[in-house]
């Protein structure tokens, strides 16, 4: 009878095993929530202050190089239009060339012409007949003397286009030099500034996480309608850092209680307290 229990005791412990293994077990939490809610009033006036401060490094260092690609831009573009100059006049002269070409042409025919009129003058038959081949000569040799006329004025053209020409490819060349200083500049500029400006949006995202989408809403608004991009101003001397309009007295206490939110009543920026630097997350 005792033998049986036992085998009845182990035969029941397996089952409570898997009734053990079965059960799932509770996972554990590390790390602390970035929720906004979690967040005091004060602790999102800090993160706006941070953020503020972030996105204003940002700006400095596209200010930096924000002129050079600029200057690169419109290297680039002065290039483009010298070049396209150059070729416009090449073609021109090609064209001048071609009709130079024409016009000799058209001389070497005439003076084949005065030649065959010239030996038939000497065969003759009467005045009228000679006459005849007289005024054929001389029109010939006038369109000659007209051919000539209009190849020099060409070829003068030509000069004055060759000078040109000579003028802008010193230019291009130059703007070329220029362009490839201006761009070895920008990306030394980039490469120096390119770390720093990616630290600096990590920082931003990680304060934007603590603010609430209506708050973030507004604030990216303000500083796309403001031209320096300071949407939270600290009071200095009793007065919005922004529009430098006087605060009342009793709205700077409660901006330095840190309790709520508060705009300013003039340029609709968001008010801090300069001590809110103090304050941790």
């Amino acid at each position: 009878m005792a033998t049986a229990k036992k085998v009845a005791k182990k035969a029941a412990k397996p089952k409570a095993a898997a009734k053990a293994s079965a059960t799932p077990k509770a996972k554990k939490t590390t790390g602390k929530s970035t929720t906004p809610d979690k967040f005091s009033v004060e602790q999102k006036l800090k993160a706006l202050f941070d953020l503020q401060n972030f996105d204003s490094a940002i700006d400095n260092i596209k200010i930096v190089r924000g002129e050079l690609p600029l200057e690169v831009e419109d290297l680039e573009d002065e290039i483009e239009g010298l070049a396209t100059r150059v070729k416009n006049f090449n073609t021109e002269i090609k064209g001048l060339d071609d009709f130079i070409a024409t016009k000799k042409l058209e001389m070497k025919d005439a003076a084949a012409i005065i030649k065959k009129y010239a030996k038939q003058q000497k065969n003759v038959r009467n005045n009228r007949e000679y006459d005849s081949l007289t005024k054929e000569i001389e029109f010939q040799n006038l369109e000659i003397q007209l051919c000539e006329k209009k190849i020099n004025e060409h070829r003068a053209t030509i000069e004055s286009k060759a000078e040109v020409i000579g003028q802008a490819k010193s230019d291009l060349k130059e703007r070329k030099d220029d362009l490839k200083y201006k761009k070895k500049e920008l990306d030394e500029i980039i490469a120096e500034t390119e770390k720093e400006e990616r630290k600096l949006q990590k920082k931003s995202s990680s304060a934007s996480k603590i603010i609430e989408e209506r708050l973030l809403t507004g604030y990216q608004m303000k500083r796309d309608n403001v031209k320096n991009g300071l949407a939270v101003v600290p009071v200095e001397r009793s007065s919005c850092g922004g529009c430098f309009n006087k605060i009342p007295p009793q709205r700077q206490l409660d901006i330095r209680l840190h309790k709520k939110i508060i705009v300013c009543e003039h340029c609709g920026r968001i008010l801090v307290d300069p001590e809110i630097e103090n304050v941790n997350l």
